[in-house]
């Protein structure tokens, strides 16, 4: 294994006098550069929650929308990640972007959304992935695929030749976030690093750079 490899990031720069006063106005730019730049899965995101314990956890969801100053995703309430959730709503997401040699780290809390909008994006989803949300009980452990696979055709009989709703354990986060940082890549690992955190001005955010 090449673990010694390096990288000299080198591909853009990032400073105080260019970047967005509102950081959800940056994030947006860069999401629309990473999928202009044919970023596989620009939009997934790490989550980290961590349990009634205090123990993290971290795993990737795809980012849904952003709306009303909040980042919004949607999962099984009832799994890991849920459970986490009802015992301590901070969280932070990561965004990386490694092949253009950015990262945006949001921490925050996360509400869950009202039925309206939890079942508005569940509509847009293809059946088989409605399908599959009825199926799987998240996190749950399985004697093998095959019970999986039972439990979708299960599914599928009950709801053959009708419209599939959203399960109740199913539904979405607003992530409300209270900082923002990004970070792009540069030579000799002197990398770029922009802070947003919440100003004394309401709905303003201070902006400071930090050392890499």
């Amino acid at each position: 294994m090449g673990l010694e490899h390096r990288t000299d990031y080198d591909w853009g720069t990032l400073e105080e006098a260019s970047v967005a006063s509102d950081p959800f106005v940056q994030l947006d730019v860069w999401l629309v550069e990473a999928e202009r730049l044919g970023v596989p899965e620009f939009n997934a995101m790490a989550l980290t929650t961590v349990d009634a314990s205090g123990r993290p956890r971290s795993r990737n969801v795809l980012l849904r929308g952003v709306t009303d100053g909040a980042l919004r995703f949607f999962t099984n309430r009832s799994s890991t990640k849920g459970t986490d959730l009802l015992a301590d709503d901070r969280v932070c997401l990561l965004f990386s972007w490694l092949g253009i040699h950015r990262q945006v780290r949001v921490q925050g809390v996360a509400r869950p959304l009202d039925d309206a909008a939890s079942d508005e994006y569940f509509a847009s989803r293809p059946r088989d992935s409605q399908l599959g949300a009825w199926a799987s009980p998240q996190s749950t452990v399985l004697a093998d695929r095959a019970e999986l696979l039972d439990r979708v055709e299960e599914v599928e009989r009950r709801f053959e030749g009708a419209q599939v709703p959203r399960p109740p354990f199913w539904g979405g986060y607003a992530v409300v976030p209270d900082e923002f940082e990004f970070w792009q890549g540069r030579p000799s690992r002197l990398h770029d690093r922009i802070r947003y955190l919440p100003a004394d001005v309401a709905g303003g955010w201070r902006v400071d750079r930090l050392s890499p």
